[in-house]
């Protein structure tokens, strides 16, 4: 489980977060909305400890992330996977050496047969050829590269994965078909999925529940279906505005 209570977060003058409560089950996929500029990355990426709280805590299945050594950060980490915005592939190393660097308990990554046997699982895990592996990054389209980067992600046999804009920049198609991967890897893999994106009928599609990140608070948090009833004006005029005519009152 991962728990955040009023968490505060501010970058000089800059208030992001304003006292944030959030908890995300285990086995579920939590989608996090809101406008841009709201603070939704920065607060992804407190759950593993890659930025730390103003004030308020953070636990991860019970660990205090922001007080952890060195080493627990880093055993926390290796069971938490995460998924960049553009991908953050490696341009000089080809699809197969990206994707064992996902590897991260230090026995499996220097076997070469696990290694090998691990990328081609990935692959065939978010359905990419098998041949992907000898690629390099600018020999595959925006579509390809974000799945070798959840197959990166996913390398390790993560129990958390974190999603940072993972449909960003890509067309329908493409994005539909990230969409229905993190619903394939929470169902196979039963991992517990937090996904912070701009694609709201995506995330309605995917997600058990969705948040509304607005003034640097939770505004409102409930199942899609809880969020498409809801009489809350900041949560109506957000949903009218990306879902146009498909709102449902």
């Amino acid at each position: 489980m991962i728990q955040l209570k009023n968490v505060h977060k501010r970058f000089g003058d800059l208030v992001v977060l304003d006292g944030v409560d959030f908890e995300v089950r285990r086995g579920e996929t939590v989608a996090l909305l809101g406008p841009s500029g709201t603070g939704k990355s920065v607060l992804l990426k407190h759950m593993n400890g890659l930025l730390r709280p103003d004030s308020g805590t953070v636990t991860v299945d019970g660990m205090d992330v922001p007080n952890l050594s060195r080493r627990d950060l880093a055993k926390l980490r290796s069971h938490i996977g995460y998924v960049f915005q553009f991908g953050a592939l490696f341009d000089s190393m080809t699809v197969f050496e990206n994707i064992r660097l996902g590897i991260t308990d230090g026995d499996c990554a220097t076997d070469k047969d696990y290694c090998r046997f691990r990328v081609l699982e990935c692959l065939d895990l978010v359905n990419l050829p098998r041949d992907t592996v000898a690629k390099f990054p600018d020999e595959l389209s925006g579509g390809m590269k974000k799945r070798v980067g959840l197959a990166r992600a996913i390398a390790g046999n993560p129990t958390y994965l974190l999603y940072d804009e993972p449909t960003t920049g890509l067309d329908p198609v493409n994005a539909d078909i990230i969409d229905k991967l993190v619903e394939k890897l929470q169902d196979e893999l039963g991992v517990t999925s937090v996904m912070v994106t701009h694609d709201v009928r995506g995330s309605f599609s995917v997600a058990d529940r969705v948040a509304l990140l607005s003034g640097g608070t939770i505004h409102a948090m409930g199942t899609p279906q809880e969020l498409l009833a809801s009489t809350d004006g900041a949560v109506r005029e957000f949903l009218e505005r990306d879902l146009g005519g498909a709102f449902v009152t």
